[in-house]
């Protein structure tokens, strides 16, 4: 069929387009916002002018991503209603509710206190500052909360009954806690934490490898370090948590994730498919690279399965996800990328230890430093495969297995709908181009060292105190 004049998979494409390109943005708000309270914390508990000067600088990064998040999120959402009607009209009880809780309850809370962390450095009592750069941090992850809720609904649906074609909610708290909610919140929150260390220590590195203020930039990097010491790893963990929830309330989207055509019986064991080139039209993978008996350890931690992992062929062709080498190869580079970051937080500790990350030594580690930048965008690359994984996986079914997603696009004129994606790729670009020009800029012209610091104090540069005159306009207005 050609697709072109094909109104589902134009809107498909449409939604996945405004859908990979907004996540872009809250995956670093989300995860900066708790790198900024930990940053300011240490300033009122130290009074140490560097962590007043991060905490400026780094804000300056949750403004411009804030900004082009809001202005990507809207047309995403508005989509439910243009090209996802009776997908709107059958979910609406709940799905309406809980996007509408996201809005009120968590963006508000965000977009109401980004001001006073932003402008209210010299306006408002510190104590109140922080507390605004708390409520702010805690908005961006209470809209984590809401999404993942409503979208793990998408995946496991409870607490809900079909009448007459639409879903009524018979127990919230069960939709809203779903089977998928809890390990896919904590799943997709580690991620934005940990995204957000590395592109803070990336960012931090080039700084140190051009010896641009690196004293000042290897307290950032340090800090970074020391938080993946722990969420590193603990996201490998809960990768793993989510894994086993796909095995046992989705067994479609494992079959398709492992490229698993026949079905492997409970009490054996079973290979893990390294890399292979899946055919759908053969039903078998053309060529593979296995490792023996790894898919019960990586499943259960043990050698052979409890229940079986049903094959491909367990199902009827229609059933079945589709684009099959899109979701085997975007789950394998989820889970590189997470051991490389993880390894790449060991390397580096290892250096601390040893002494090599010291202000007289850092500059020195040129090789490190490159790790850190090149580890930079990865940890985006591992949440939009992440959520192909998720979301493609979930194919054929908009609602798992309750609502297909022939069934829940609006009837639309194709070409309408090529219209539009045409205008949202050419918007979508220049916002691209327009946020890596600011991003850039930013790196470029580093830290204000020379603001006033609240409370009197100066920076320790300042010879001259009696003279000193402080700008009174908002910092982010001076050049």
């Amino acid at each position: 069929m050609d697709i072109l004049s094909n109104t589902v998979a134009l809107s498909r494409m449409q939604f996945a387009l405004t859908a990979i390109f907004h996540m872009l943005w809250p995956v670093l708000t989300t995860g900066l916002g708790i790198y900024l309270v930990i940053i300011e914390g240490l300033w009122l508990k130290t009074r140490n002018p560097d962590y007043y000067y991060h905490a400026r600088f780094w804000s300056k990064f949750y403004v411009l991503n804030f900004g082009i998040g809001v202005a990507s999120g809207i047309p995403m959402e508005f989509q439910f209603g243009t090209n996802w009607a009776p997908l709107s009209e059958a979910i609406g009880n709940f799905f309406g509710s809980v996007i509408g809780f996201e809005a009120s309850w968590a963006f508000m809370l965000e977009a109401a206190f980004l001001g006073i962390m932003v402008f209210g450095w010299e306006r408002v009592n510190p104590t109140i500052h922080f507390i605004s750069t708390i409520l702010v941090a805690f908005g961006a992850n209470l809209s984590t909360f809401w999404i993942l809720s409503a979208n793990s609904w998408l995946q496991t649906p409870a607490g809900v009954e079909m009448v007459d074609g639409k879903f009524v909610v018979l127990d919230y708290f069960q939709a809203i806690f779903n089977p998928f909610m809890f390990n896919s919140f904590l799943h997709m929150f580690f991620a934005t934490l940990e995204t957000s260390l590395f592109v803070i220590g990336g960012i931090s590195a080039w700084y140190i490898l051009k010896k641009r203020n690196h004293q000042f930039f290897s307290k950032s990097l340090k800090i970074a370090i020391a938080a993946t010491i722990a969420v590193a790893p603990m996201q490998l963990y809960i990768g793993h948590l989510s894994g086993e929830q796909v095995y046992h309330y989705q067994p479609t989207k494992l079959a398709a994730m492992e490229a698993q055509w026949e079905t492997i019986p409970a009490g054996q064991s079973a290979d893990w498919s390294l890399l292979a080139f899946p055919n759908p039209q053969t039903q078998q993978n053309d060529w593979e690279i296995t490792i023996p008996n790894g898919l019960g350890y990586i499943l259960e931690f043990k050698k052979e399965l409890s229940e079986p992992v049903l094959g491909l062929k367990e199902w009827k062709p229609e059933d079945r996800p589709r684009l099959l080498g899109l979701i085997y190869y975007s789950f394998r580079i989820m889970i590189a990328i997470g051991f490389f970051l993880a390894g790449l937080m060991a390397v580096t500790v290892i250096q601390w230890l040893r002494g090599k990350l010291s202000a007289d030594n850092i500059t020195q580690q040129g090789w490190l430093m490159w790790g850190w930048i090149i580890s930079a965008p990865l940890g985006y690359i591992a949440v939009e495969a992440g959520w192909t994984v998720r979301c493609v996986g979930r194919q054929p079914w908009t609602v798992y297995n309750e609502i297909r997603t022939v069934d829940a696009a609006s009837n639309l004129p194709p070409e309408n709908v090529l219209t539009t994606l045409v205008g949202f790729a050419v918007v979508y670009s220049l916002l691209f181009v327009t946020a890596i020009y600011f991003g850039s800029r930013i790196i470029r012209r580093g830290p204000n060292l020379e603001l006033a610091i609240p409370g009197g104090v100066r920076p320790a540069f300042d010879t001259s105190p009696g003279q000193f005159s402080p700008d009174e306009r908002p910092a982010e207005t001076q050049g």
